[in-house]
């Protein structure tokens, strides 16, 4: 028998009411963010390249992420010509949250599926290193669209103060993989376990090495994805992540060892400009540092100590300061932390 017409509208009122409520509840389980300004193309952008630059997007990283974004367009010549690829576990939640602060920027939000990594990942120094996304860069070649060539990865912690062009335009001829700021002064072998380097076999992998392998950090990297499908890298740096979790364990800082076994002595150097890292400290107390001498691109909070985190304890850094202005967190009745970028 049909419902009586005023018993059909209160269902139906019932379920749209509902649905808005789960929605909105879906909706607010990550923070509001503001805006950002619309950045358009200067002079002389017409046959400027487009720029493709990947980064990961969680919750707990994801107003560190939206600065990054913001610091990024701030500084370039050519915004506009800029095209962001975001990995995610959970890509239409993101996907969302971009697009209110970015709405015109270029971008997409591609699925990582952590259980690509799951059963290889074994626990290090910090919580944060095991989780599955921080390995999602080394999935870049096999998740981006082939029509992708080359791409620069960021971390979700670090800001731009240069035009990211001039990083793009790091010369990678005739083979290499990869670009990045190299530091040769740390201790390389303090980057694997005692047990790797008594092994008979382990350490020869390190044999043969355009260079001496040098330490360098992983959260800016400038990729030739075609040479790194056509080498089967991804496929290289599972293999040591293997061996770490099946065999023995040979280094304990998460997705950092296995880029330096496939990698190390045979990058490309960029300017150490490019990474002014470790502004949040080491990986157990996350202690304030200063900038390392020379001239500053980018500034990279990697460690233990996020700005955001700092900052809203009320316990920040000196250098915290410079990454304040590019956080887009809504907060009522204060928007004024926005200043004029």
């Amino acid at each position: 028998m049909p419902l009586p017409r005023v018993v059909a509208a209160a269902v139906l009122l019932f379920f749209a009411s509902s649905s808005f409520e789960w929605a909105s509840s879906a909706a607010s389980d990550l923070p509001r963010f503001r805006e950002a300004p619309a950045f358009r193309n200067g002079p002389g952008c017409a046959s400027a390249p487009t720029i493709h630059i990947a980064m990961t997007l969680d919750a707990a990283y994801l107003r560190g992420s939206l600065a990054g974004v913001l610091s990024v367009l701030r500084h370039s010549s050519c915004p506009e010509s800029i095209a962001f690829h975001f990995l995610a576990t959970r890509p239409r939640r993101f996907r969302r949250a971009v697009a209110a602060s970015f709405p015109s920027l270029t971008f997409d939000v591609y699925r990582f599926d952590p259980d690509l990594v799951r059963g290889r990942i074994s626990s290090s120094v910090r919580r944060a290193l095991d989780q599955p996304l921080n390995y999602a860069r080394i999935y870049l070649a096999d998740i981006l669209p082939s029509s992708v060539r080359r791409v620069i990865y960021f971390d979700s912690d670090l800001v731009v103060v240069d035009d990211v062009a001039r990083l793009w335009a790091t010369d990678l001829a005739p083979d290499y993989v990869l670009a990045a700021p190299e530091y040769c002064h740390a201790n390389f072998t303090s980057y694997f376990t005692d047990r790797f380097w008594s092994d008979p076999v382990f350490p020869s992998a390190l044999a043969g090495r355009r260079r001496a392998p040098c330490y360098f950090n992983t959260g800016v990297m400038v990729m030739d994805l075609e040479r790194w499908r056509a080498g089967g890298y991804t496929r290289k740096l599972e293999s040591w992540m293997d061996v770490q979790k099946r065999e023995a364990r040979i280094y304990e800082l998460g997705s950092l060892p296995p880029f330096l076994l496939v990698f190390a002595g045979e990058v490309m150097g960029v300017e150490h400009r490019w990474n002014q890292h470790g502004l949040g400290g080491d990986n157990v107390e996350g202690l304030c540092r200063d900038l390392h001498p020379g001239p500053v691109s980018l500034l990279h909070w990697s460690g233990k100590g996020k700005p955001w985190l700092r900052l809203d304890a009320g316990r920040q850094c000196p250098l915290d300061s410079l990454w304040a202005p590019y956080d887009l967190l809504r907060r009522d009745g204060r928007e004024s932390l926005f200043v004029d970028l």
